[in-house]
Parts: C-alpha cells; structure tokens; sequence
C-alpha cells in the first residue's frame, strides 16, 4: 500500500538528483584553487640600510627573511616591524629577541599583480636599520634615453630584451594616452616582428615622417607586463643640411652688410666738407705763413755774413 508514496516521492527527488549532477557550484570558498609555489628569499644587514631586487614571473607566496648583525647596543630584544611601499603594515610590529648575536624577522607574503612594490624589514633601535626588497616583474635590460634617428623612405629596427624569457611579446605604438597593437601579419609590408626567446625585434619598412612617435614592447608574465619605450624620429635629407644652410645664410647676409657700410663709409668721405676747399683756404695761408717765416730767416743769415 506503500508503493503509490514511493513512487511519488521517487518523482519528486529525481529531478532534485538530476539538478545537482549537472549544476556548478559557483561559491568562490568552495572552488578548487590553483596552488601556489612558496618561494624563500634572505638577506643579511651588517650596516644600517640594504636593498634587494626580487624579480617574480608569477603569483607566488614570498617569504622574507631578514638577519641584523650590525647592531652595536646588542640589546636583548628590540622592536622589529614591516612596510609596504612606506607604509607601515598593519599588526606586523613584535618583539624580536637576540639570538647568536643577530636579530632575525621573517614573514610571508601573497605576491600578485597588484601587491607587487617594496617591502622592508624594519629593525628598531634607538636607530633604525632596515632591509628593502624591491619585488617587480622582470625589467628590461636595454632602456634607451636617446630617440633613433631615420631617413624618409628607408627602414628602422627596435629592439628590446630581457633576462628571463616572457609568455610572449607584443608591440604597440603610442597613440596620445592609447596605444594601438602592432600586427605583422595583416601588414607584412610595414612591419616585421621577430622573437628568440627573451629579445624581440621590430622592423618598420618604407618609413615616412607620420612614422614618428613612441613604439611599446611589453614582455608578457603571469605576474604582469614588463614594457619598454623607444622613440623614433623620422626626417627628410634636408634635415641635416639646416644648420649648414642657416650657418651659409648667416655668412652671406654678414657679407652684405660689410659691403653696404663699406660703400657707405666711401660715399660719406667724397662728401666730406674738407675736400671741397672749406678749410684749404687756412692750410694755404699757414703754409704760405710758413713759407715767408723761411725767407726772413734767410734773408737775416745774409745780411749778418
């Protein structure tokens, strides 16, 4: 008498059972997570400031470790404490106890795309010393300041490397606050990018000067993207020849203008008032004066032989 029950009830749970075999379970606390490698980095301080350089390619859980030997006071405990980019971290301030006349501090951090920064190691005395780890993806390792140079018409090639090879590399060229994706494929006749391992290489083909600008390549980690700019400046052939044409130009008009005042200076002597007997009427009598003042003297020595 039961089986009209049990069968209802089978009904009713079937399509309950059936539910849960095909529905994902979308609570994030009870998703399967990816684990993440724990990886250890030390350093020991023997002065009062050192830095390190931590270079990550992926999420991981960074363990910091700090050693102090430096200290001369060799007091049995001191305070130690952590900073995030300057900032103090919350909670991280504890005795630290002298050990083997050294001061240790460690402590583990979740390392990601947006935690990435400086870390220091503070070790408070009545001074402080302190151990910095600069955590960064992988940099570049050609930066360059000064822009390249290239004709009209000719072809210009970037390049840019790094120390450990990315998941992959792109180009983009600055556009303003935007930056527009290169691709070779679709325009193998302007561009040409080529890879080996941790260089990349970019050829722009058939330049013209709208080919100015600010060329990106960014090296692609699990971390975050290392980038690197280059500038390019495209000219005609005329370009370096300015300066020696403004220097020629320069020369001509000096020249031209010694010609005219010399000219100038010529025209104003034949006019001078001196040359047209205003004051040769005087010169005449004082040599005349002169003259007779000679005579009288001569005629005194004949008289007195």
């Amino acid at each position: 008498m039961f089986s009209p029950w049990i069968l209802s009830l089978q009904l009713i749970l079937f399509p309950l059972f059936w539910r849960g075999i095909y529905t994902t379970e979308t609570n994030p606390s009870l998703a399967l997570t990816v684990p993440v490698t724990t990886v250890f980095k030390s350093a020991v301080l023997k002065g009062d400031s050192l830095v390190e350089k931590v270079e990550i390619l992926k999420p991981i859980d960074l363990e910091l470790a700090c050693t102090w030997t430096g200290n001369p006071n060799k007091l049995p405990n001191i305070t130690g404490y952590w900073r995030k980019d300057g900032s103090e971290i919350t909670n991280s301030r504890l005795t630290v106890q002298l050990e083997n006349e050294q001061y240790n501090l460690k402590r583990v951090f979740r390392i990601t795309g947006d935690t990435l920064g400086n870390y220091s190691c503070i070790f408070s005395d009545t001074d402080e010393a302190k151990i910095d780890f600069n955590v960064a993806a992988p940099e570049m390792d050609d930066k360059k300041d000064k822009p390249i140079v290239a004709y009209v018409g000719d072809s210009v090639a970037m390049a840019c490397k790094t120390k450990l090879p990315p998941n992959t590399w792109l180009w983009y060229r600055a556009n303003g606050t935007e930056q527009e994706l290169i691709n070779a494929t679709t325009d193998p006749l302007r561009y040409k990018i080529s890879v080996d391992g941790n260089t990349t290489k970019l050829t722009v083909m058939n330049l013209t000067e709208e080919d100015s600008g600010v060329y990106v390549c960014s090296a692609i980690y699990n971390i975050k993207a290392s980038v690197s700019r280059v500038e390019v400046r495209v000219i005609t052939f005329m370009e370096p020849l300015k300066p020696f044409i403004a220097i020629v130009a320069e020369v001509i008009i000096l020249v031209l203008l010694i010609l005219l005042y010399e000219r100038w200076s010529s025209q104003r002597s034949s006019h001078s008032p001196t040359e047209n007997g205003v004051h040769a009427e005087p010169t005449h009598k004082l040599t005349r004066e002169g003259n007779n003042g000679m005579d009288e003297n001569t005629t005194t020595r004949q008289r007195k032989i």
